[in-house]
């Protein structure tokens, strides 16, 4: 593919060294309607950007880090204590080269973790996903893993929820629009990474090129860098580190309920060159596994910029998150597949044939128990 800068507005130059721009959150509350106007630019021509003013300490964050560095430090096997093939629900440790994005292995090793709940015993009927509802895995040797990374799990999700109500807001929407999704049920997800150094020169892919298929992705990374964004003119643009920033990007199921007004852009990491480590920490919006998305109703002239929702063979977008998600995880982590989720994992069978009834998009089904 190209390397480059694609063309973009003096706007969106002038306020990040990568193209990518940059909003500051605080003004959220103190300076509202030109925020809203940033943001809304933001995440219509770029759908990703950096957030500054988030309130989230550097405590916080050095400590997710500091502990990153020590589990993946750890001996393989008390990293193998917790691997992901253990759980139904795909948490816990997976090794350099065991999840595959765009068909091909990553190089990357990193700990799943997903929001602390008993695992469900859904009854016959039940739509399949109810299955990724479980606990996390946490290492033995490094019981303050678990203390850092719930920490920034908290802060990440308030500031993920403070982002999407800016961006009802700057739909025209009440604040609270997408809130219902999002309560002690929503399934939350984040992964503590480790890209170590390329095996080879030529060998560069530390994620494949993808999309998130949750709400909102928030990403802190460290000063190495690596993660690159398409652009519509296809080119690959750095979003290089920013202190003191996350990066924030533009999910699926927004795609689906702006009709491509905002979209979810295609992104990749790059591994690390010889010698040198990079570790980062991205936290996925996502609500309810019940959740479907509604269509919103988008002012005229918002409406009228929409772009309609991608349509690709390989990736179809499904309204309802808990099916995405799953179809997801079964593409990504084949050995968790082929071990807990044997029937789907052999094809003999697709999570969309599991949705519950009145589940079809634009409708609200039941709460599972």
């Amino acid at each position: 593919m190209r390397t480059g800068r694609a063309p973009c507005s003096p706007w969106l130059v002038a306020l990040s060294p990568s193209a990518l721009p940059i909003v500051d959150l605080s003004r959220f509350r103190t300076d509202r309607a030109r925020f809203l106007g940033e943001l809304r630019r933001a995440a219509h021509e770029v759908g990703f950007f950096y957030v500054l003013g988030h309130g989230v300490s550097p405590e916080v964050t050095g400590a997710i880090v500091e502990t990153a560095r020590r589990f993946f430090a750890l001996p393989e096997a008390q990293r193998l204590e917790i691997e992901n093939v253990h759980s139904p629900q795909f948490r816990g440790y997976t090794r350099t080269g065991t999840e595959v994005t765009a068909g091909s292995a990553d190089w990357r090793e990193q700990l799943d973790v997903g929001a602390e709940l008993a695992a469900l015993e859904p009854g016959p009927g039940a739509p399949a996903y109810l299955r990724l509802v479980g606990p996390n895995q946490w290492p033995s040797a490094l019981p303050e893993l678990r203390t850092a990374v719930l920490a920034w799990q908290a802060e990440a999700l308030r500031v993920s929820r403070e982002v999407l109500r800016a961006l009802a807001a700057a739909l025209g929407q009440q604040e609270d629009y997408f809130d219902r999704w999002f309560d002690e049920q929503a399934a939350i997800h984040l992964k503590v990474v480790h890209y170590p150094p390329r095996p080879r020169a030529e060998a560069g892919q530390g994620v494949g090129s993808h999309k998130d298929y949750g709400y909102l992705a928030l990403l802190q990374q460290d000063e190495v860098g690596g993660l690159q964004v398409l652009t519509e003119g296809g080119d690959w643009i750095d979003a290089t580190p920013v202190p003191g920033s996350f990066v924030v990007n533009i999910g699926e199921m927004l795609e689906i309920a702006t009709d491509g007004y905002l979209k979810a852009t295609r992104h990749r990491v790059l591994s690390p060159p010889a010698g040198v480590d990079r570790y980062s920490v991205p936290f996925f919006l996502a609500p309810r596994l019940d959740a479907v998305v509604e269509p919103l109703e988008l002012p005229a002239e918002l409406a009228a910029a929409a772009r309609g929702v991608t349509q690709d063979e390989h990736n179809p977008l499904l309204a309802a998150y808990g099916e995405n998600a799953l179809l997801g995880w079964l593409r990504s982590h084949p050995r968790v597949a082929r071990r807990w989720w044997p029937e789907f994992a052999a094809g003999s069978a697709s999570p969309a044939a599991e949705r519950a009834p009145g589940a079809a998009a634009g409708t609200r089904p039941a709460a599972p128990g």
